[in-house]
């Protein structure tokens, strides 16, 4: 296999369980890059979550919002998001169907937003931009609601049809994203935009989200921890997130030396 890509979800796939990455797995991505492979993130997280992590890391290409951005050295090359009506909707049935407790963030392009100011369930980005969803103007890329019911989580995308959701296995959250928003078919975009075969791309992942682009890639391979969904599915298991799997992986099969 002549791998040309390799892209990685963050969260417990590249990155520590405490959300770091090592010096270690920093400089392996770095001489991917020098020997002419492309290396990115695939990760559920918005553009406001990930800043840090590209100045450390520099990816050639970031896949965010769970498919809906793509970025190629920088530059937005696919943008995916629900109508604001369909915004709308979404906000307004989860209202009606969880009550007025329910907890509720977004992502758009450059912003993440929270119904919460203070009382977070989750420490994810405290910096976000608080809004109570009620006359939000603008259009999602991703919704994420806190709730493990799924029924009641499926009435709220009745009559949406532009609407897929997954459940995260780490935290009792669902996130509803626009049907053509996903990281597979980031990848598909991605795939032909730069003509890289699928087969000439590697993925690795961890849990419910990264399934597809896994079974879709030419190598997907699981981190240790990965989720058993994902472990069963994979071509390759690799160590666990806090052992560096990611670029352990890279280092034993020799895909540095193979270039």
């Amino acid at each position: 296999m002549e791998i040309k890509i390799i892209l990685f979800d963050l969260d417990f796939t590249l990155l520590h369980s405490d959300k770091s990455v090592s010096e270690y797995t920093v400089n392996v991505l770095k001489e991917c890059s020098k020997k002419g492979i492309l290396t990115g993130f695939c990760t559920s997280r918005g553009n406001s979550t990930i800043k840090n992590l590209q100045e450390l890391i520099n990816p050639d290409i970031v896949i965010c919002n769970s498919g809906a951005c793509v970025y190629y050295h920088n530059q937005l090359i696919q943008s995916v998001t629900f109508s604001q009506e369909e915004t709308h909707a979404i906000f307004e049935n989860a209202y009606s169907v969880f009550g007025s407790e329910v907890e509720m963030t977004c992502d758009t392009l450059d912003d993440m937003y929270w119904n919460r100011k203070d009382s977070k369930s989750l420490p994810y980005n405290p910096n976000a931009l608080y809004d109570d969803f009620r006359n939000f103007n603008q259009s999602a890329m991703k919704i994420c609601i806190q709730t493990q019911d799924d029924k009641k989580i499926n009435r709220v995308i009745e009559g949406i049809e532009n609407c897929d959701l997954i459940p995260f296995s780490d935290i009792p959250w669902y996130k509803l994203s626009p049907v053509n928003a996903s990281k597979e078919k980031g990848i598909v975009f991605l795939s032909e935009y730069l003509k890289v075969p699928l087969e000439n791309i590697v993925a690795f992942g961890d849990d419910f989200s990264d399934i597809g682009m896994l079974k879709m890639c030419g190598k997907g391979v699981a981190v240790a921890n990965a989720i058993p969904q994902v472990r069963e599915i994979a071509d390759e298991l690799t160590d666990s997130c806090d052992q560096d799997g990611v670029a352990n992986w890279i280092v034993k099969a020799g895909v540095l030396e193979k270039q």
